[in-house]
């Protein structure tokens, strides 16, 4: 293990399984992030999220339950992965808060833990959680022997948990003098197995991700900070979101997994823009058309990566063939960038990610408007306007009101009139006209008199 002195201000949570580390995450980061649930290795993947504490920001890592064991007899693939997940998250962290239950007492599990993080060189303190009464507190001392500072807290309830964080600050390096970074996010997501993790992994160069043949091995969201080099000299910064696979409701059984369903959408409707990843053998299926109504519905950003494409070509299945098919399927997610890659082998992978930098360029699009109104005029000439009892949509003009994604409003005699066949030509017009693929475009009427009609995004 690394004892090189960390340059992140980052925090990590580690302790053996089921002793509040989540709780704890989420005490901190103030909201729930991380499952919390009485089976044990809950967490598998670190989890990553911004904090601020006594007027400090930082980041804040939850860990997987750590059980040292002989990994040459234990043959537990994601047991090992988690282990290598804890060591990582605590070569790069600043500080260590090690989590202990102060009900059970002291355990030799967590005796392991401490010798492992002595090894580190990194400052530990002890967090004696499930303390949630007062006269509970003098029960941390059995923890002393340990060697660290112990700090009888309860994350359910709050309690102590400022005088840990008192603590914890002062070992963090200086905060950088420049603004806090902007990132986009982008959430990755898709049916369990696919290769969301391969991918992000493969993005990012680190195992940030548990990767495994057990479908579900991701049960939390993920968030990775990810810096993107791009071909101008600059750098685009993103956090990239791993989420649970989703699965199909019958086969959601478990409280823990539906509360990772939950996150999954949550994530879709935070996200900027939304990766989906599908595998290449199995194409599009009902999960799949879900997300995209999902996506859609959101009016979110969009990118199709077809996984395992170096399994399928096998077939000899042509991309084009397999593109057509697929957005036949998918047809209500437009003009959306599709993309054939292999996170195993590394293949377009550096491609999907300068095709994602671009739609995140066109959620900013700027729209001027004299040419807004002169694409729109054109497509009202070329068209037949909606007519009803006798009236005919007439347009008067219309201005960009937002980005992010892009949102134009147009201002008509009576927004009533307008269909959504008449809306679907004009946006394709507006589309092609401002280079906007995989970009939802929100369309809003008004009257002139400030009546609201009908809102559209395609």
């Amino acid at each position: 293990m690394s004892n090189a002195p960390p340059s992140e201000r980052i925090v990590a949570i580690v302790g053996r399984p089921n002793v509040g580390k989540s709780a704890l995450f989420n005490r901190l980061v103030r909201r729930r992030l991380a499952i919390v649930h009485s089976e044990e290795g809950v967490t598998r993947d670190r989890l990553m999220a911004r904090a601020e504490w006594l007027g400090q920001r930082f980041q804040i890592v939850d860990t997987g339950g750590l059980a040292l064991m002989d990994r040459a007899k234990s043959g537990d693939e994601i047991l090992q992965a988690t282990a290598d997940q804890v060591q990582a998250a605590i070569e790069d962290a600043a500080a260590v808060i090690l989590v202990v239950d102060l009900t059970v007492g002291l355990q030799p599990l967590d005796m392991e833990v401490a010798r492992l993080l002595r090894t580190s060189g990194r400052p530990v303190l002890v967090a004696a959680n499930k303390a949630d009464l007062p006269g509970q507190d003098d029960k941390a001392e059995d923890f002393a022997s340990l060697g660290f500072p112990v700090f009888a807290v309860s994350a359910a309830h709050g309690r102590g948990i400022e005088e840990l964080m008192e603590a914890v600050l002062p070992h963090l390096p200086p905060a950088s003098a420049d603004p806090e970074l902007v990132r986009l996010k982008v959430a990755v997501v898709g049916r369990p197995n696919v290769g969301k993790s391969s991918y992000i992994n493969r993005l990012t160069g680190k195992n940030r991700v548990i990767v495994s043949a057990v479908p579900g091995t991701t049960r939390d969201t993920i968030d990775v900070p990810f810096t993107l080099k791009a071909a101008d000299g600059g750098e685009r910064h993103y956090w990239l979101v791993d989420t649970a696979g989703m699965r199909k409701q019958g086969r959601v059984h478990e409280s823990v997994e539906k509360f990772s369903l939950f996150r999954a959408e949550q994530c879709i409707a935070e996200a900027d823009i939304v990766v989906l990843v599908m595998d290449a053998e199995d194409g599009p299926g009902t999960q799949e058309k879900k997300v995209a109504a999902m996506i859609r519905e959101h009016h979110k950003a969009c990118v199709v990566l077809v996984n395992k494409w170096d399994l399928a070509k096998g077939t000899e299945v042509k991309a084009a063939d397999y593109e057509e098919s697929m957005r036949k399927e998918l047809f209500f997610l437009g003009d959306i960038p599709v993309l054939f890659v292999s996170a195993a082998s590394g293949f377009q992978i550096r491609r999907s990610f300068e095709v994602i930098d671009a739609v995140a360029s066109r959620l900013e699009t700027k729209m001027p408007t004299g040419v807004l109104n002169r694409v729109i005029r054109d497509a009202f000439a070329k068209s037949q306007p909606p007519f009803s009892r006798g009236k005919q949509l007439k347009f008067y003009y219309a201005t960009q009101t937002g980005q992010n994604p892009p949102r134009v409003t147009l201002f008509v005699n009576n927004p009533t009139l307008s269909t959504p066949s008449h809306q679907a030509f004009l946006t394709a017009r507006l589309r092609e006209a401002f280079d906007l693929a995989g970009v939802p475009l929100v369309l809003r009427y008004r009257s002139s008199h400030g009546a609201k009609g009908p809102e559209t995004a395609r």
